[in-house]
């Protein structure tokens, strides 16, 4: 039989081990990764920005522009096949530089801009044409209608800040613009040149 003595000393011993046992066997906790931070979306400066037309009465040039539009852009020049625009315009922003004109566009027979004041634009493809140069196909929704084109893009980027321009030509009529009496393409042409003018921060480098 053994010893009772030894029995309680192997107990006690036993007793103190077996915390210090515990604390080597338990596992080291795992390193938490910080979070990675997410680059800011790139942001259209309207104040530096442009959208404007030039569109012909009569064989005369005559200039116009919209004052309020806005941009959004998820756009990497080296994934530029991923990107997206969307692009929406305040119909009632636009002019002519004389408010009568001004007050005409804003009938039914133009942009009709009191019933239907957005005009927007979603991308459905960028394509890379080398140089800094892309072609951004979508559908413009203007009047209630959606036609597909295609924009030529240009990118240029100094200081931080990267300048998107562009221009496309558009037929008036099929978006039903100067309906009616003014579908005649002898008093207002129908195509109209729409040119871009579009400043963003937070583009990546080209």
């Amino acid at each position: 039989m053994k010893n009772p003595v030894t029995a309680v000393l192997l107990l006690s011993l036993g007793l103190l081990c077996a915390p210090a046992l515990a604390q080597k066997a338990k596992p080291a906790p795992t390193p938490t990764t910080p979070p990675v931070a997410q680059a800011a979306a790139p942001a259209l400066i309207a104040a530096q920005s442009e959208l404007s037309f030039v569109s012909k009465q009569m064989g005369v040039p005559v200039d116009g522009k919209f004052n309020r539009f806005e941009a959004q852009l998820g756009f990497d020049p080296r994934k530029a096949e991923a990107g997206k625009v969307q692009f929406s315009i305040d119909l009632a922003s636009v002019t002519l530089g004389d408010p009568m004109l001004d007050a005409e566009l804003a009938k039914p027979a133009w942009f009709d801009s009191k019933k239907l004041g957005q005009a927007s634009f979603t991308s459905s493809a960028i394509k890379p044409l080398g140089g800094k140069r892309f072609e951004v196909a979508g559908k413009l929704s203007l009047k209630g209608l959606q036609k597909d084109i295609t924009v030529p893009i240009a990118l240029a980027q100094d200081k931080g800040l990267t300048t998107a321009t562009g221009s496309f030509v558009l037929k008036r009529l099929d978006f039903k613009i100067g309906d009616g009496e003014w579908s005649d393409t002898s008093m207002v042409a129908n195509e109209v040149t729409v040119k871009l003018k579009l400043v963003f921060s937070g583009v990546a480098p080209l």
